[in-house]
């Protein structure tokens, strides 16, 4: 300011000492002197507000005067309000990305239910263009008439469940479930959060048959020990039918806790941590346990026996619960000689595969199984046949606990049977866990 007084003060003298030795006039010449140094100043203040006004970036980095100066100010508060646009660009962009990488569907909807954004789990599922369908009414897109209710009601207390109008590519099976809810906000603007529940339903889906299979199986066999406990009770019985009702009593029992028992197990296979590869265990043991297991079954069920055969290719060990590996090797035999008539045969082996896994493998020559039932035969109490299960003394639960421990284990349960013809249940497990046998040095 001190600048522009003298520089005013300085034109005015000029003038007026200019105009005194010229015209004799002091004044004329002071007030002529100040009129020139107001249009000069003038021209400046018109030539910062012409840059202003079509190129800030033509502002001057450095001037004289008050102007000068005043564009200084202006370059660093228009470069401070950059720099704070860039950020919350970022910030907004850093934002979008977390929205867009969330499994969740976002849908942001207007006062008149246009979409002004959606991220991509929400156009996939609804299947809409996230660009080309902006601006469009979201219930002329989405035509469930529970959602369109849903959205016209403004009551968003609860949400919606609907089928996605969107299937994947591939998908197979059940449809696409969605759980949708619309949260208000900025006055009429809402947003919709969308939310995949189809695991969660089949989920729930799974448990209510399991709890009731459940509760079949278990009230099977409690319904006949309750009959026969009231014959026992109220009939008057010679030694040999009392026996045999005790007999038939006891396989009821035993049916049930060996049911139990397989829940059991089962639980505890879901709960626990995979077994280390610290712990190896000769499959020569294993196989022997399992032939001592599985001719003293053959001799309970059939009075005719099965015809035996076990082979091992190659001297090895395994690593993993040695008390897992030999249930889930002893479910496969034993289901076996279940559903093999007497007199079948019965072929086990083990062998090392070309790629260094390991492959347990039990072949008969049972009535087989049906390519459509085989996807479902670990599915817990899933039978071809109900009844000639019951009456072999099956569970349900075998196969299931034998996928169980195959994947705890990191390996596969593999499944080929032809009817007719006999089934080959084979437990195949990875390189990690299989070594060949260390040779023991002779005394």
């Amino acid at each position: 300011m001190p600048f522009r007084v003298a520089a005013f003060l300085a034109f005015s003298l000029a003038g007026a000492v200019l105009a005194y030795a010229t015209f004799g006039r002091v004044w004329a010449g002071a007030w002529a002197g100040a009129a020139i140094w107001l249009v000069l100043d003038a021209v400046r203040a018109k030539r910062l507000l012409d840059v202003m006004r079509h190129d800030v970036a033509a502002l001057p980095t450095r001037g004289h005067g008050v102007w000068g100066e005043l564009a200084e100010r202006i370059r660093k508060v228009l470069r401070e309000r950059d720099k704070q646009i860039r950020q919350s660009d970022d910030r907004l962009q850093e934002f979008l990305a977390a929205i867009q990488a969330s499994p969740n569907g976002v849908v942001l909807i207007d006062e008149q239910g246009r979409i002004e954004w959606c991220n991509q789990t929400a156009a996939g599922q609804f299947g809409i263009d996230a660009k080309r369908d902006l601006q469009q009414h979201l219930a002329n897109l989405v035509r469930d008439p529970a959602f369109v209710a849903y959205l016209a009601s403004w009551n968003y207390s609860r949400d919606v469940v609907i089928d996605a109008p969107s299937q994947p590519a591939g998908h197979r099976g059940h449809p696409v479930r969605l759980s949708m809810q619309v949260h208000p906000y900025a006055g009429n603007r809402r947003m919709l959060l969308t939310r995949d529940i189809t695991a969660l339903e089949q989920a729930e889906t799974m448990r209510r048959d399991f709890v009731a299979n459940v509760s079949h199986e278990i009230r099977t066999p409690l319904t006949v020990l309750a009959g026969f406990v009231e014959t026992l009770q109220s009939l008057p019985l010679d030694a040999d039918e009392r026996a045999r009702y005790l007999r038939l009593m006891a396989q009821q029992s035993h049916r049930m806790e060996t049911l139990v028992n397989d829940l059991l197990t089962l639980s505890r296979l879901e709960g626990n941590a995979a077994p280390p590869n610290s712990h190896w265990t000769p499959v020569r043991a294993l196989l022997a346990h399992c032939e001592e297991e599985a001719r003293a079954l053959s001799k309970q069920i059939s009075s005719q026996g099965h015809k035996f055969s076990f082979s091992q290719e190659a001297d090895s060990e395994i690593s993993g619960a040695p008390v897992e590996l030999q249930s889930a090797m002893s479910n496969l035999l034993s289901n076996a000689i279940r559903y093999t008539p007497g007199g079948g045969e019965i072929a086990v082996s083990w062998r090392l595969l070309p790629d260094g896994r390991g492959e347990y493998a039990v072949r008969d020559t049972g009535p087989g199984v049906a390519a459509e039932h085989i996807p479902r035969l670990t599915e817990r109490f899933y039978r071809v046949d109900r009844s000639r299960s019951r009456e072999t003394g099956g569970t349900g639960l075998g196969l299931a606990i034998v996928k169980h421990i195959a994947q705890r284990h990191g390996g596969e349960l593999r499944i080929e049977s032809t009817v007719g013809k006999g089934s080959r249940f084979a437990l195949v497990l990875p390189v990690a866990r299989v070594r060949q046998a260390a040779v023991k040095a002779r005394a």
